[in-house]
């Protein structure tokens, strides 16, 4: 029996989330939450259930899983509001992207009482600022653009990837494929 190609599984991956998130960034986006949200909702429903299946030991009470329930209830929110975490992630972001724009230009302005400090220093802290603001004010726009980047990303990889596997697997010699699949295995 053939044992799988992991490259062409990578390849293929990468295209397929590529595409998606260059075709619907947008729609992208919300399955990301919902799956994070999925992710919530599983170790909470395990404890949920392993609580309800336990038996108390003598001089033992199993403890009420509020962490459990907390994680169920978070994880429903996050599937039923996607959209409002994602906006949220991107205020947040927008308003660290401030804060580190104006904390280095703030040290600029400091290091530039003791020392020369040239105006170029001041131009990326600035960009940094005014992302942030961009971010603040439009998240949608951002968010969708941020998605489709990563996007292009992967389907640049998984193009690589296909040009690298093209070209060396056949210049491997006869045996070594056996070594690789152990290797990436």
């Amino acid at each position: 029996m053939k044992a799988i190609n992991y490259s062409l599984v990578r390849i293929l991956f990468s295209l397929i989330v590529g595409l998606i998130l260059i075709i619907w960034p947008g729609v992208a986006v919300d399955y990301l939450v919902i799956t994070v949200g999925i992710l919530f909702l599983i170790p909470g429903i395990i404890a949920l259930i392993s609580y309800i299946g336990s038996k108390p030991r003598e001089n033992a009470g199993v403890r009420f899983p509020i962490e459990g329930i907390g994680s169920i209830l978070f994880g429903l929110w996050l599937i039923v509001m996607p959209d409002f975490f994602a906006n949220v992630l991107m205020y947040v972001l927008g308003f660290i992207l401030m804060l580190a724009g104006i904390w280095q230009l703030a040290s600029l302005n400091i290091a530039r009482k003791q020392m020369k400090v040239p105006g170029g220093y001041f131009v990326v802290p600035s960009l940094i600022l005014l992302m942030g603001v961009i971010v603040i004010f439009f998240p949608a726009g951002v968010r969708n653009t941020t998605f489709m980047i990563i996007g292009i990303t992967c389907m640049v990889y998984a193009l690589n990837e296909l040009v690298n596997y093209f070209k060396f697997s056949r210049q491997l010699p006869k045996g070594t494929d056996k070594d690789i699949e152990n290797i990436e295995s």
